[in-house]
């Protein structure tokens, strides 16, 4: 069949969740067997998010391609259990930068380059590749920034464009928000109503409306939406507050959210996806009764998104191992030799961050020597790991002033150096060791038994490495690089003989963590938790 396209729009406020409502629903087109992808569009200038502050946008997310993409796509991996990759998130920096690239070639025969027809089509083109590139039956593209917005106007246009060329093979999908006024005892339906006038203004008529709200709707609320609306009544759905992310599926095509979908593009529905494999993971989750207590050492635990594939990951490897998951975000830059056994001391074990700079920096050694000398189960995440080998290099190979040259250039021990590719490098986006790469484990190794494999792929996020000048020194005192790259050497695990469970690892396994199959390292680390949990409870 010809590939249909999907866009899901937001209206009144952002953050109501057009990604998990586009995950969903291509989770229950793929449970129907059809091949499906997802994209998400962001209306900001910027390249890519990789140089965003993470106050300013959540999570980085690295496809295996080295894209850094949006913290959306790591949903639309984890719910659809598929690799995306560059051409799954597109910028209004990169549609802007493809543009002018082409001018600066005289791909445009002279003419004057505008935002229509030429910005545009260059959405267009790029909303068609993934439809190109591979047969997909769907592709779904989410559109960030809420209707109205100045810098969402050429998705919008070109949303509007295609509804006409592409006929039945393209729906608009759009999210609203009905809120529940407290004060009066009501929910109020006009904002969506004016949500929808924008949309309708820039000539886009939405299909079905997804309205998101923290109270049930009644069938009086629905039916005021659709006629206010122009949309059937049977094309509007809600989407109410449930405990878990995971639940969204269900309680749309319990609505028969993906039934509705099929009709508008011309497939007649056949019988309804069981998502058995999904529900045994929700009823695991249910029925956990007992609890393993994970502390995420950071320095950016405030916020909600800014650790969204570790926090997921850790949910899925609890889930499966019969827990209930309770984090506990322990800020880095509080942490001190005064208070880290009050911190830490309860917990059954602890993750040490990803990150870049100095901040919070010190707290993290604080954390990781109490863990190393307790027994506390750890994992350290790329500059967790590489906290690690400096923490190790100070308190039991004696280099006090160990440190990495990201942060002090001039320590005597360069314990973690910059990447000999990476010293010409001046300008920052995209220029990191990013993607998937190989790594061969060392085998009767920790990590090797986690894996259940000498050899694996795991995707990257970084400029600094371990230095191997100094592993000989590291491995004699009881430190052992039980990872390595196979064509450069890069030592990109390291493990502590003798302890319970510490291991460091310069990639981000949380990346490849999905819903139906969790990450082996998070498993085993959750496994060591629980075990020193129970030790700890009988001691």
């Amino acid at each position: 069949m010809e590939t249909k396209y999907i866009f899901v729009t937001g209206g009144v406020v952002s953050s109501l969740g057009k990604g998990i409502v586009a995950a969903s629903l291509g989770k229950l087109l793929q449970a129907r067997g059809y091949s499906v992808t997802i994209q998400k569009f962001d209306p900001y200038i910027n390249i890519d998010p990789g140089t965003l502050n993470p106050y300013e946008h959540g999570e980085c997310y690295v496809t295996d391609d080295g894209h850094e993409a949006d913290l959306d796509l790591g949903h639309y991996e984890r719910f659809l259990d598929i690799a995306t990759s560059r051409a799954n998130n597109i910028t209004t920096g990169r549609i802007y930068q493809n543009v002018i690239r082409k001018e600066r070639k005289g791909d445009y025969l002279g003419k004057t380059v505008q935002v229509i027809p030429h910005i545009t089509d260059e959405i267009k083109r790029n909303v068609k590749l993934l439809g190109l590139k591979k047969q997909y039956d769907f592709v779904i593209t989410e559109i960030g920034g809420t209707v109205g917005d100045i810098e969402s106007l050429p998705f919008l246009e070109s949303v509007r464009q295609l509804k006409w060329e592409l006929g039945q093979n393209c729906l608009c999908v759009h999210l609203t928000y009905v809120p529940y006024i407290a004060a009066a005892g009501e929910v109020k339906t006009k904002p969506t109503q004016h949500s929808v006038k924008q949309l309708q203004e820039v000539g886009i008529q939405p299909d079905i409306l997804v309205l998101r709200t923290e109270h049930t709707l009644s069938s009086d609320i629905l039916r005021k939406v659709a006629l206010f609306c122009n949309v059937s009544a049977e094309s509007v759905v809600q989407s109410v507050d449930v405990p878990t992310i995971y639940q969204v599926p269900l309680a749309l095509g319990e609505q028969h959210l993906d039934e509705i979908v099929l009709k508008k593009s011309g497939i007649t529905p056949e019988a309804k996806p069981e998502l058995k494999e999904w529900k045994k993971f929700l009823a695991l989750r249910e029925e956990a009764k007992d609890v393993v207590t994970i502390a995420l050492v950071g320095k950016y635990v405030e916020l909600q998104d800014a650790y969204k594939s570790i926090d997921e990951a850790l949910l899925q490897a609890a889930t499966y191992s019969g827990r209930k998951l309770r984090l506990i975000s322990v800020h880095s830059e509080k942490v001190s030799e005064e208070n880290v056994a009050e911190l830490l001391g309860g917990v059954d074990g602890v993750v040490v961050a990803p990150g870049f700079g100095s901040r919070g920096v010190d707290g993290k050694f604080v954390a990781l020597r109490y863990t190393r000398e307790h027994g506390i189960p750890t994992l350290g995440i790329c500059l967790g790991m590489q906290c690690m080998v400096i923490e190790f290099a100070r308190n039991v190979l004696g280099w006090s002033d160990a440190h990495t040259t990201e942060i002090d250039p001039t320590t005597t021990h360069k314990v973690v150096d910059l990447m000999e590719e990476q010293k010409s490098i001046s300008d920052l986006g995209g220029s990191m060791r990013l993607g998937g790469y190989d790594c061969v484990l060392r085998p009767g190794s920790k990590i090797a038994a986690a894996y259940g494999s000498d050899f694996i792929r795991e995707r990257h996020r970084h400029r600094f490495e371990f230095n191997s000048q100094y592993r000989e020194a590291y491995e004699a005192a009881g430190m052992i690089c039980a990872g390595e790259n196979p064509d450069t050497g890069l030592v990109e695990t390291v493990e502590l003989s003798g302890h319970p469970w510490y291991v460091g690892v310069q990639y981000h396994p949380e990346y490849r963590s999905t819903v139906l199959h969790p990450s082996p390292l998070f498993l085993a680390f959750v496994k060591e938790a629980i075990k020193h949990g129970g030790e700890r409870h009988q001691s």
